[in-house]
């Protein structure tokens, strides 16, 4: 069985210009500053939104400092990224939130949390242990007695929707998730390692099950912290049987094309309340999917479908 994702990723639809020409470029990025836009997010990822949900710019004040990360330019308007304490006003979360949001505005939340994660991790040379400095509009980081320039890390992961070639697919909960909440299987990638490769290795050990015909579908950035999921399909025998060897894995289960539609029909999604803990029904049916904004949902309506 051969199918495609219908569209990319709801995190991959961006447009904006990222603006690679602004970094090194200190006059434009003053003449710009003037009537440019900032994104303010706090360290759980939180953002201000407008009435209806989507970003809440604030006009850009006070001086281009290590603050900042300048995201691209929009509608001719400079748009930056800003790390707070706190978020003033109505917010949201961006796994909740992000649903709400048009292409551009998912593409620029995604880039300034990746960004800004980066940052809150990178304020010591990794090589020296030497304080960095922000540079180039926040794309840079440089060590402040060698000069020497550390650039933003994406890790890099496979995500696989795990199917028979017919009509059951292969979706895995971690021991820490609530009950009835399954998705894809995932992992990062290691060096050396190749992404088909990874999908091969990452499936055995969390399932203990042998995959082939890893084929690729699409990618999306997932900033939590600053990942790039790299989504698969790929074949395994559902009677072989399944062994979670490190532990990740608290269950798995072959779930049957009607039942992962059904789940899908009823839009049953994970959903995530700020201030209270995520929990899943006593009572219902045994599947609930991942949220719209993922790659894994995406990869799993490309199968159901």
């Amino acid at each position: 069985m051969s199918f495609v994702l219908p569209a990319p990723p709801m995190l991959s639809r961006a447009t904006f210009d990222r603006a690679h020409n602004l970094r090194e470029d200190p006059a434009a990025l003053a003449a710009g500053w003037g009537s440019a836009l900032v994104l303010d997010v706090d360290y759980k990822g939180r953002y201000p939104i407008t009435g209806d949900g989507h970003l809440r710019w604030a006009a850009a004040s006070g001086d281009i400092d290590d603050s900042v990360a300048l995201l691209g330019v929009d509608g001719g308007v400079h748009k930056w990224a800003r790390r707070v304490s706190e978020v003033v006003g109505e917010r949201s979360d961006p796994r909740l939130g992000a649903i709400n949001l048009d292409p551009d505005e998912a593409g620029l939340l995604a880039t300034a949390l990746g960004m800004l994660n980066w940052h809150d991790t990178s304020r010591f040379s990794p090589s020296s242990g030497r304080e960095t400095r922000s540079d180039k509009a926040g794309w840079v980081r440089r060590d402040v007695d060698t000069g020497r320039e550390e650039f933003p890390r994406t890790d890099a992961a496979i995500i696989t929707v795990v199917h028979d070639g017919g009509d059951r697919v292969l979706l895995g909960r971690q021991a820490a998730w609530p009950d009835r909440w399954y998705s894809t299987l995932a992992g990062f990638v290691e060096p050396g390692e190749s992404l088909e490769q990874c999908v091969a290795r990452e499936i055995y050990e969390e399932v203990g099950i042998q995959v082939h015909s890893q084929r690729y579908l699409g990618s999306q950035p997932w900033p939590f912290p600053r990942s790039l999921m790299c989504g698969f399909a790929a074949i395994a025998d559902p009677d072989e049987p399944l062994r979670f060897l490190d532990g990740e894995i608290g269950d798995a289960v072959w779930f049957h094309r009607d039942e992962v539609r059904e789940a899908l029909a009823r839009g049953d999604d994970w959903v995530r309340v700020e201030g209270a803990e995520n929990e899943a029904p006593t009572e219902g049916p045994r599947l609930r999917l991942p949220g719209s904004i993922s790659i894994a949902r995406a990869l799993i309506e490309a199968w159901a479908a």
